[in-house]
């Protein structure tokens, strides 16, 4: 057991536990067990209080490494974490948005089919399981729980994601948005209570100033011009991010996908202020951290007297499990409808829930390796999206305007290339033959998409010519 953390705190973590699991078994609709619809999307009623809940929640689930960011750079952390998602994610409002409740659609792989055929599909399914696989966060919750009790990581990371998915399980995608309800609440909740306190009892604006090196409030935290860029590019995975589409199948109507895709920004501008605040606290009180990626552990425990210690870890608590069960629901959801389902040529959908629990099993204990096997939250985040990205940003995009479209088999060599290309730019740096960087000093995810925008303009130019 951590000493820092009282008798008292550990109540209130273990409520959260049970209140968590009750919310996600207990009111469950005994329909959602035997609907498909259901299941899968909640049966398209998702309302905007719903809609936002679960889209806000679902993410940001990488807040230990927002508190990492920010304890080393300062602000920077709003223009790099913030800034680049807020304009992808008002691209999506406005033109994606409504056009995916439109479809009338369960999962991207779907549209892809509509859009190129099944083989595109199947392709398309494999990246968009590579870009949702929980690992990451599994790995950021292991972390938590050990800070928590102090076991082993395995042990934390296995307990973490059994748990985080048990009840998605039984539930589906309605246990998701039930339980993302008070997750959103709790998140909000533990850090507006961390930054009142570090206010009370060290001062405000004055204070951080005195305290914080120069770099801290300069927007670009000491960073090269060309490290922010990139994020601009890494943020077009906002494009082709599955819980922004499966919020949207799920949606009541056309307006709610994207008038609830608008206020989530609002939000995550507003929660981006309070984790900033947070982590510029937490290097002003502890300048000495051994281990930033616990600066936000490390402020609680210095600041909060019992219980109010307690809330605000579950706050730390749900903003990851918000995560992990909606990304290993959406994994899970590809390996059953989009693989399973599929490769058997059925036509009945309501094998579906039966094989997305297999997917379900089979997500868990893939991201428990990965984590494992990773141990690095950032580069498992990092790898997996530079190679998701480019495969997919183009070809789902260009999917929903019929204006736009390639050709199916040009679909496929795209998604192909462009994850091969950022796979062996990654593998560049992981054999160390150009002195443990990158080829030619170049991120992944640049080579990437340069490949997949040419292929898709040669494309183009052959198309318009056979019109001709």
């Amino acid at each position: 057991m951590n000493q820092s953390i009282s008798i008292v705190d550990y109540l209130v973590i273990g409520f959260y536990f049970i209140f968590i699991l009750y919310i996600g078994f207990r009111l469950i609709d005994r329909k959602a067990k035997s609907s498909t619809l259901q299941y899968l999307v909640g049966g398209r009623q998702l309302t905007i209080p719903a809609f936002v809940a679960t889209l806000v929640s679902t993410w940001y689930g990488g807040i230990l490494g927002v508190g990492e960011f920010t304890y080393l750079y300062g602000i920077a952390n709003w223009l790099v974490f913030g800034v680049p998602y807020y304009l992808a994610a008002l691209l999506f409002a406005f033109l994606i948005a409504k056009r995916a409740r439109r479809e009338q659609l369960l999962t991207i792989p779907e549209q892809l089919e509509r859009a190129y055929g099944k083989t595109t599909s199947l392709i398309g399914a494999l990246f968009v399981f590579i870009m949702t696989i929980p690992a990451a966060y599994v790995l950021m919750l292991g972390i938590l729980l050990q800070f928590f009790f102090g076991w082993p990581l395995w042990i934390c990371v296995v307990l973490g994601s059994l748990f985080s998915m048990i009840y998605v399980l039984i539930g589906g995608f309605k246990s998701v948005v039930r339980t993302d309800f008070y997750q959103f609440s709790l998140m909000f909740l533990g850090f507006i209570i961390i930054i009142v306190f570090s206010y009370a009892k060290y001062g405000g604006l004055a204070f951080l100033k005195s305290s914080l090196p120069h770099n801290h409030f300069v927007w670009h935290g000491g960073q090269g011009a060309g490290y922010i860029i990139v994020w601009f590019f890494i943020a077009l995975a906002t494009l082709v991010e599955p819980a922004f589409y499966q919020r949207c199948f799920a949606a009541k109507d056309e307006r709610v996908a994207r008038l609830g895709t608008l206020i989530s920004v609002l939000f995550w501008i507003g929660f981006d202020f309070l984790t900033t605040t947070a982590g510029l606290y937490a290097r002003a009180i502890l300048p000495d951290l051994q281990n930033p990626v616990t600066s936000y552990l490390q402020l609680g425990a210095k600041v909060l007297p019992p219980f109010i210690l307690g809330l605000f870890l579950t706050g730390l608590l749900a903003t990851i499990m918000s995560t992990v069960d909606s990304y290993g629901f959406i994994s899970a959801l590809t390996i059953g409808r989009d693989y399973i389902w599929r490769l058997k040529n059925q036509n009945d959908e309501d094998k579906i829930p039966a094989y997305t629990r297999i997917g379900l099993i089979f997500t868990a204990l893939f991201s428990i390796i990965i984590a494992l096997w990773g141990q690095s939250v950032v580069r498992i985040w990092k790898d997996l999206g530079s190679i998701g990205t480019p495969a997919l940003l183009i070809p789902v995009v260009s999917s929903f305007f019929a204006k736009l479209r390639m050709h199916p088999k040009s679909a496929v060599i795209t998604m192909i290339s462009g994850a091969l290309v950022s796979g062996l730019w990654i593998l560049s740096k992981d054999t160390g033959l150009f002195g443990g960087d990158y080829l030619l000093g170049v991120e992944p995810i640049y080579p990437g998409l340069g490949i997949t925008l040419i292929i898709y303009f040669l494309d183009r130019m052959i198309l318009l010519r056979v019109k001709e």
